[in-house]
Parts: structure tokens; C-alpha cells; sequence
């Protein structure tokens, strides 16, 4: 423990020291998880806690920031620690999922667990496996094993001993259960129950005093809907309901004094915008914040974390744009961003008086480095490095780019060249397609695929494509029943216009993605049998219609309905529209990856794809993993992934082992 952490040295910013590198990362090295993510520091600013990966093993680090030294928690077996809080100076809660890679969130457990900061006081506070069976007669129920899934809403002001959690008790049945919410003691499990959500499988809104005011979710139509009460006891009613072309102003959080919450709104001419509702007269005000290009992300909270100060938004690179000029947290982002010039700094900790505050600075080619800011004397001190065995130096510069698709509709994306050739033009390229496809967006981050691509000699282009998230409800709607429509011509488009700007040429194109991103590969592959060279699917889906069958979303009505929304119902269309379907029309070289676990993409999917080659005799790729999921976790499974894919392009559309010195 004691190499956790560096201690701060007293000087203005503490970095760590560069080595001197040539040549590239190898494939290994890509392929490890981050060490450290999700830092969080403690209310008096003693400790610290994150997630951590120590030899493919994912722990909780529990850090005392005046020794140095610390704890390990570790999950249980086969899980890793999804989300965690610090309830008060000396305890916290969090909550595990199973292990996933990319493409998916963890499958929380549903459990809830407590720890003191020193690592003692480890308990089970909620769960299936929980408690001694014993019930009082009263209306505060004991722990006890409980067949619901809990979730943390949030911690309470002024109260150290407890915390709000959300319950879906099991009897829901398939269409889910409407959540329950309790307050929940910390040191025993203990819950008394507050309300009963009025939507199914909602989402909460507390205010600083623990009490649940909004309730969202959606209808049976898949159609969302915004629930408000005024206070604890008081009749929930309905705020906001929306349809199926028209969306609701979203609660995102309250101010200093409670007499506004900030919502995501629409506003004329504008693709996002961030409005304070006034509790008092109950009604939207004009935007305190909008944008031409993108919708609010993250939200900017004063130290103290009391108030909403300013929002971050990625119209291309990421921006911190404040809406109260001169907030604490505004100059403490202006003052790490000075000091770490090219790197985008957020804070995403601060301790209760907001004192001191943990930021993290990343970029496109750095996965990022935590800072612990001491906000009295504007120092701050390097804390953890994510990855310390990337090198930013070597990697792939991120660049915006737009374009126009076929009808004029106004498309981003990103174009990364390979380290020290940024000028070139006429290289060999892959076309990296999102995942999602409705409301995920690529972003200017650190992406260990991308540059995985780059460093090995590739451009790499990727495409928020419509129906990408960001980019406000019409885009994002403008895709909707466009699997292999318009979000598919939007991908084409976006590689012709990469070749009629010479970064790339005719013939030497290939296509690589996961999730949707392995249906668009290899329906590019078979719409535009001459654009690409390759499709690479990667856990990805292939036949339309068994999205209606098989997985975990279809199994719920609100699924069902998410599904005919956004997929469409029309089986012909949808079996025209499916790459197993049109393989007549292929004429690139396919390499399919499986996850034998995987439960979103059932690996019926691929398999079908890969038996129907094979009746055809046609030669492809083939990798499947029995243990993996929904995107490869195990890091020699990826390691062999990468590995895989580079020699599958360098056999296409170029040998990079001569562009990259290093690689394996």
C-alpha cells in the first residue's frame, strides 16, 4: 500500500517524472485495465477510496492520505466494485456488478455493502444474502434477507449514519416492480421506508435534506415521465409526460436553498439547454445555459457541493463552461487547466466544507492522472496515475471533424492518424463504429482501441452517426428505425468524405465495430460491397428480428416498446435490413468475435452469422470466448483480441508491424 500513493511535495504541481520511450505500447499493455478509477475523497478529507485493478484483480483501495497506507476490499468472487459513496469521514457504502468490458454497464448484484475507511467493519447491509431473517413490529424494518435489488440514491446532508436507497423487490415480474425508497442506517442495515415511486423502475431526485421529491422513469410505451411530490408524505403527481416525439424537461439537481432545481429543457433554436425550475411557482425559467452544437453533460458543483455551478459538454474536445462566473470549482478547473495544458480537467470529488477537491486530468492520449488540490493555498499534488505504463508522448492525437451526410445533415466525428504522421495522407484506415446505437456518442477521450489502430499505422475514424446521443432529442430520434437507413448511410458517407480528403484511399477501408457497431461493420460490408475492404463484428447483431426473441431486453413491455420504437415491426424490413440476410452481397473479408456469456447480444447472434458463411464457403475470422461477455474483460482475452485484429488488418489493407517498433 505504501506505493499507492505520492506524497505531495509542497510544490505547485506535483507530476509525475517522464521516462524517455521509443517505439509504441505493445498489445499487453493495451489490453491491461486501468489501475485506478473512480476516486473519491472523504467528507474531512482524511482518506480516499478507488477502484483499483492490482494483477487482473479488481479491489476497492481504501487510502489514508496522512500515512500513505490503507486497505484492500475485495469482491465477491467474480464481481468488482461498481459505484461506492462515503457516507461520513470514517465509512463508507458500495455497491458490485459482474465484470464487463466496454460495451455494457456491470449487472449490479442488487447488494449493498458498508466498510469502515480503515477496511474494518466490512458488512452486507442489503441483499438476498443479508441479515438474520428477525423483523420488528414496526414500521422500521431490520436487515434481513430480502428478495429486492437495491441501489443508493443518496447520501444526506447533516446525517452520517444514513443514506436513501432504491428497492425493486423481485415480484415485480418481468415488467419490474415499482421502486420502493427507504432510509437505510449504515452501521446495521436498518431501513424505515420514505415513499413507493409511482412509475416503475424509477429514477430519484432527493433534495439536501434526504428527501425524495422527483421520481422518473417511463410509461408502458416506453414514453418518459417526470413524477413530483413536495415533500415527505405529501401525494406524488404528474409533472411531465412525454410521447413518443416529444421529450421532458429531465431533474437533475437542486440549489443551495432549494428554491430551484436545474432540468435539462428544450429551448428554441438550441440542441441542449439547462433550466432552473422555480419550486415555488412550479414553473420552467429561461436557460441558464444552451448550446448550438450539444446537450449538457456532467453538471459543475460548488466544493461544498451545495450548488450547480457551471456544466461540462463535449461540442468537440470537452468544455467546463460556468453559469456562476467565479465559483470555487470554476477557478479550480481554470487553475488545473493552466497548469496541465491539452488536458481536460474534472472534478469529481470534494471534501464537505470544499476545501480540498480530487480532479482528474485525462486527454485523448493520456487515460489520466489524479490531483488532490488543496483549494486554501491553490496547490495540488499528483495522486494516482490510471494507467503509469501508457506513455501520452506515443500515442494518437484525437481531432474533431464534420461533415455533411447525403441530405445535409450535419454529422461529427473523430479522425486519429498514426503518432508522428498527422500530415500524411493516403493511409490505410479503419472505420470505428459505436456502440449503442440510441444515445451513445464517441467522445475525445483515451481509447485503448483506437489506439491500438494508430499506433500499428491506421487512421482511425469514428462516427457519431444519428441516433448518437449528445446531440439533442431530434438527432437522436432522426435514427430511429434506421438500422441499415440513414445511421448506416451517415457511416458510408462519413468514409467517403475521409477519402475525398486524401486521408485515406479507395480500397484500402475497413470497417470494425462492437455491439451495434459489429452490425453497422457488417452491414457496410454488404450494403457497399466496394467501399471496404474488411468488416470486423465484433460481439455484434446480424439478424434483425431475433432482437425480438432472444437477450435481455425484450423480456419487459417497456423493452418491447423500446425496441418497436427505435427498431421498427416490420419483419421483412427488418430480415432486408439483417447482414445474415444479404451475404450474396458480400465481397469483404469478415472476422466475427463472440462472447459466450454474453446476455445483451446472445452469441446466437454471431453464431447464425458465422454458420451461414460457413454453408456458403466462405473463409472468415472466427474467435469466440466461452467465459467472455458482452465485450472481452479478461486481459489476455483481449490481449489475443488485439492481436487478432491487427494481423486481420495488416492481411487487408497494410502491414503495420513496420510503422509500429515494439509491438509484438
Amino acid at each position: 500500500m505504501k506505493n499507492l500513493l505520492r506524497r505531495a511535495t509542497g510544490c505547485a504541481l506535483c507530476l509525475f517524472a517522464s521516462v524517455a520511450w521509443s517505439g509504441t505500447v505493445s498489445i499487453a499493455d493495451l489490453a491491461r485495465h486501468v489501475q485506478y478509477d473512480e476516486v473519491k475523497i472523504s467528507d474531512d478529507g482524511q482518506h480516499l477510496a478507488a477502484r483499483t485493478v492490482i494483477n487482473g484483480k479488481p479491489l476497492l483501495a481504501l487510502i489514508d492520505l496522512k500515512t500513505q497506507k490503507g486497505a484492500m476490499v475485495t469482491p465477491r468472487e467474480g464481481n468488482q466494485v461498481a459505484d461506492f459513496w462515503w457516507v461520513n469521514d470514517h465509512r463508507l457504502v458500495y455497491i458490485e456488478g459482474t465484470k464487463v468490458s466496454g460495451f455494457d454497464r456491470p449487472f449490479l448484484t442488487g447488494e449493498i455493502f458498508g466498510v469502515n475507511a480503515d477496511g474494518t467493519g466490512a458488512d452486507l447491509l442489503f441483499g438476498y444474502r443479508a441479515g438474520s431473517g428477525e423483523r420488528s413490529a414496526t414500521h422500521i424494518q431490520h436487515r434481513e434477507s430480502e428478495r429486492g435489488t437495491g441501489e443508493l440514491i443518496d447520501t444526506i446532508k447533516g446525517d452520517e449514519n444514513h443514506v436513501l436507497i432504491g428497492v425493486n423487490p423481485w415480484e415485480g415480474g418481468a415488467e419490474g416492480s415499482f421502486t420502493q425508497v427507504f432510509t437505510m442506517d449504515v452501521r446495521n442495515g436498518n431501513k424505515y421506508q420514505q415513499t413507493t415511486a409511482p412509475v416503475r423502475n424509477a429514477r430519484f431526485l432527493a433534495d439536501h435534506h434526504g428527501t425524495v421529491r422527483f421520481a422518473m422513469g417511463v410509461d408502458s410505451h416506453d414514453y418518459p415521465q417526470v413524477f413530483y411530490r413536495e415533500g415527505d408524505g405529501k401525494p406524488w403527481r404528474l409533472l411531465f409526460q412525454g410521447t413518443l416525439d416529444k421529450g421532458v424537461p429531465y431533474p437533475r439537481a437542486f440549489n443551495r436553498d432549494e428554491s430551484v432545481v436545474y432540468m435539462n429543457c428544450a429551448a428554441a433554436g438550441k440542441v441542449g439547454a439547462l433550466c432552473p425550475w422555480q419550486v415555488s411557482s412550479q414553473t420552467l425559467q429561461a436557460p441558464v445555459w444552451s448550446s448550438d452544437e450539444v446537450t449538457a453533460g456532467g453538471l459543475i458543483y460548488s466544493l461544498d457541493r451545495e450548488d450547480v455551478v457551471g456544466v461540462y459538454s463535449m461540442p468537440g474536445r470537452p468544455t467546463a463552461e460556468a453559469i456562476t462566473p467565479g465559483a470555487d470549482a470554476m477557478r479550480a478547473i481554470i487553475l488545473l487547466s493552466k497548469a496541465l495544458p491539452g488536458e481536460s480537467v474534472r472534478i469529481v470529488s470534494s471534501t464537505a466544507d470544499g476545501k480540498k477537491a480530487v480532479a482528474l486530468a485525462s486527454s485523448d492520449m493520456d487515460p489520466g492522472t489524479y490531483y488532490l488540490l488543496d483549494v486554501e493555498t491553490g496547490k495540488a499534488a499528483a495522486l494516482l496515475q490510471r494507467a503509469d505504463w501508457i506513455r501520452p508522448a506515443n500515442m494518437a492525437a484525437m481531432e474533431p471533424v464534420k461533415f455533411k451526410a447525403r441530405d445535409g445533415a450535419e454529422i461529427h466525428g473523430y479522425l486519429s492518424m498514426p503518432p508522428g504522421r498527422e500530415q500524411a495522407k493516403h493511409l490505410p484506415m479503419v472505420v470505428y463504429v459505436h456502440g449503442g446505437p440510441f444515445g451513445v456518442r464517441d467522445h475525445w477521450e483515451y481509447d485503448s482501441y483506437v489506439q491500438l489502430l494508430a499506433t500499428r499505422g491506421y487512421a482511425v475514424l469514428q462516427v457519431n452517426f444519428r441516433g448518437s446521443g449528445g446531440y439533442g432529442e431530434e438527432f437522436e430520434a432522426s435514427g430511429y428505425r434506421q438500422w441499415g437507413g440513414a445511421m448506416q448511410d451517415d457511416v458510408t458517407d462519413a468514409t467517403r468524405w475521409a477519402i475525398e480528403q486524401g486521408y485515406t484511399s479507395a480500397g484500402h477501408v475497413c470497417i470494425f465495430g462492437g455491439s451495434y457497431g459489429g452490425y453497422a461493420a457488417l452491414e457496410g460490408a454488404v450494403k457497399e460491397p466496394d467501399l471496404y475492404r474488411c468488416a470486423i463484428g465484433y460481439v455484434g447483431v446480424y439478424d434483425l428480428p431475433m432482437l425480438y426473441t432472444d437477450g435481455d431486453v425484450p423480456g419487459r413491455l417497456a423493452g418491447k416498446a423500446f425496441l418497436q420504437t427505435t427498431l421498427g415491426t416490420d419483419s421483412n424490413v427488418l430480415a432486408e435490413h439483417s447482414p445474415v440476410n444479404q451475404l450474396d452481397k458480400l465481397k469483404a473479408n469478415v472476422m466475427l468475435v463472440v462472447g459466450g456469456q454474453d446476455t445483451r447480444v446472445p452469441p446466437a447472434q454471431g453464431m447464425s452469422l458465422h454458420m451461414a458463411l460457413n454453408r456458403r464457403g466462405v473463409p472468415h475470422e472466427w474467435l469466440y470466448k466461452s467465459n467472455e461477455g458482452h465485450g472481452f474483460y479478461d486481459e489476455k482475452n483481449t490481449a489475443e483480441l488485439y492481436e487478432r485484429v491487427v494481423g486481420f488488418l495488416d492481411r487487408n489493407i497494410g502491414t503495420s508491424s513496420s510503422m509500429a517498433a515494439g509491438s509484438p
